[in-house]
């Protein structure tokens, strides 16, 4: 093997049912005060609420709760440092969806320095380096889909007409434990079970084609490719099946794989336009990803074939549509049309909706393009220019 990388650190991982309970054990080697922070509606959803609780009780751990309504703000985060530094807390506990970890990673970075998140936010105010130390922190994902329990960044949204979505990102945000049960994962509706499961997939497409992809990441992704491809759409269309059990274990270790994956080597031209898509308009980062992963991934062959046709990534994507497809027989070309195929039909099954549902027109293509070009473009296969950019937005609209 001649390929060089490079591995940065990850959380110690805990995976399979009920494991949701050994939080508090863990927890208590970090000390006795705990700040649990959850989304609006995680612990009144979670059947194993009541017994996480009394193990907390049992390990003589005390906790205050802060909930995230929605995706968090930096102003958001800064208040709630406010109100909780200097009360000696031992231990962050994230338990939610990707907007809570990410509030969760970015709270337990900062109880400590006690500083504003904007002071260190990518592109935003003054990008002063994070000195630390951390609170350690505990990430317990309740979707599937982000993949944060893996990640450094926390990502952090401003609305309004000079809104942005960035990220505060440094090795040591990333959590100390990420424990992953997939029975919290049995509450999902099915619309967010397609939203979040098209961002995992995303995630582990970007990932693999990446300009930054190695052989071990490359490993990790076709894994949870090959998970997502045979339990999204099952565990959507009937997710009460007696099936349902061994859908989401798959979707939780495809999300959790696409979180480690990104960490390593980065992300593409989805993940690029998403970004200013949910700062500037009311849309969630998996329905951005969902509705965007077809178009962007015709543009990226295209734009291949016609620039760079030896490039490897062109190669990858006739592997993944040899994967979804199950057909080893395909030829290159084919495979890329199996591929493209087999994501519109995902994104017609599960609905995704277009653009303009967030009232997205071409108008607002301009302000898209300019705004994209953030750390997620530079790992695609291809650069591509504003005009293939416009091209993919606007056959989504």
């Amino acid at each position: 093997m001649h390929t060089a990388f490079e591995l940065s650190r990850l959380p110690r991982i805990i995976f399979g049912p009920g494991t949701l309970l050994r939080v508090a054990d863990i927890s208590s080697d970090f000390g006795r005060t705990a700040l649990l922070v959850t989304g609006a509606e995680t612990l009144n959803r979670c059947p194993a609420w009541p017994a996480l609780r009394e193990r907390l009780a049992q390990r003589q751990i005390t906790w205050q709760q802060v909930s995230i309504p929605g995706e968090p703000s930096p102003d958001l985060i800064d208040a709630i440092v406010s109100a909780h530094t200097g009360q000696s807390i031992a231990v962050v506990i994230g338990i939610g969806g990707g907007s809570a970890l990410d509030a969760a990673k970015a709270i337990a970075g900062l109880l400590r320095p006690g500083n504003s998140v904007r002071d260190h936010l990518e592109g935003v105010g003054p990008e002063l380096p994070y000195q630390g130390p951390s609170t350690p922190f505990i990430a317990v994902p309740t979707t599937a889909g982000t993949g944060s329990e893996a990640t450094k960044n926390a990502v952090l949204s401003e609305g309004g007409p000079r809104g942005f979505k960035k990220s505060f990102r440094d090795d040591r945000l990333i959590a100390e434990w990420a424990v992953i049960d997939p029975d919290l994962l049995a509450s999902c509706p099915p619309a967010i079970i397609a939203a979040n499961g098209m961002d995992a997939f995303t995630q582990l497409l970007e990932s693999f084609v990446s300009t930054r992809a190695n052989p071990l990441t490359d490993t990790l992704a076709l894994e949870g490719l090959t998970r997502t491809r045979d339990s999204l759409l099952p565990w959507f269309n009937d997710p009460e099946s007696p099936d349902a059990a061994r859908h989401r274990a798959n979707m939780a270790y495809a999300a959790l794989l696409s979180g480690i994956t990104l960490a390593q080597v980065g992300l593409g031209s989805v993940h690029g336009l998403a970004a200013p898509l949910g700062a500037f308009f009311p849309i969630s980062h998996g329905l951005a990803c969902g509705t965007l992963v077809a178009e962007a991934t015709r543009i990226n062959i295209a734009a291949l074939r016609a620039r760079m046709p030896e490039s490897v990534a062109l190669t990858k994507y006739a592997v993944v549509g040899r994967l979804l497809t199950q057909d080893a027989s395909l030829h290159d070309q084919e495979a890329h049309a199996a591929l493209l195929s087999t994501l519109e039909t995902w994104t017609r099954s599960m609905a995704l909706p277009r653009l303009s549902a967030f009232n997205i027109d071409e108008a607002a293509i301009p302000r898209l393009v300019a705004n994209s070009r953030g750390s997620s473009m530079k790992t695609n296969p291809i650069v591509l220019d504003d005009a293939e950019i416009a091209e993919l937005l606007r056959a989504r609209i």
